[in-house]
């Protein structure tokens, strides 16, 4: 089964519409929000200590405003049979740079990639990958990467454990 990629997010995000100063409800909004994003309005009202139609109303203020970008299900990719992960730093030739947005559509749309990060440094991007094993690994970096006239060299890092950082709302 495959895992759901990255291409569903959009490539780029837009800064928040309305950057307001958030205080500290609005904090606690998003950190239980981070915690449980299926809460009800009502419990999440009461964990935040206001009323529900205040809460309704500050959650909608703060997606409506880009703070809050979506919810998502956090999907442990070994139950869908992607049993290893891995960081794949990318550099691209000199001459695709130019098509950098392209590129990372196409990149978000293949099944492997979890999440795409263009960074600074020597490299242009990061890219979080699952695969099967390390033959379906090699496959996708060999056919996929190498193969791309676009891509001037990539270096694996394989994941052995992810922990995922408790919210800093």
């Amino acid at each position: 089964m495959p895992l759901p990629s990255a291409g569903a997010v959009p490539v780029r995000r837009s800064p928040p519409k309305d950057v307001r100063p958030l205080d500290d409800t609005d904090r606690a909004l998003m950190r239980a929000l981070v915690d449980d994003a299926r809460v009800s309005n009502k419990e999440l009202a009461a964990k935040v200590g206001i009323a529900q139609s205040t809460c309704l109303a500050r959650v909608r203020a703060l997606r409506a405003a880009g703070v809050i970008r979506g919810y998502h299900a956090d999907v442990d990719p070994k139950a869908l049979g992607h049993d290893l992960q891995a960081m794949i730093a990318i550099r691209l030739q000199p001459h695709a740079r130019g098509a950098m947005a392209q590129f990372t559509a196409d990149l978000s749309r293949r099944p492997e990639v979890l999440q795409v990060y263009f960074v600074a440094g020597a490299d242009d991007f990061l890219v979080h990958v699952a695969t099967a094993g390390t033959d379906a690994l090699r496959r996708f970096v060999a056919d996929a990467l190498n193969r791309n006239p676009a891509i001037a060299g990539t270096e694996t890092y394989l994941i052995f454990e992810h922990t995922r950082a408790q919210p800093h709302a």
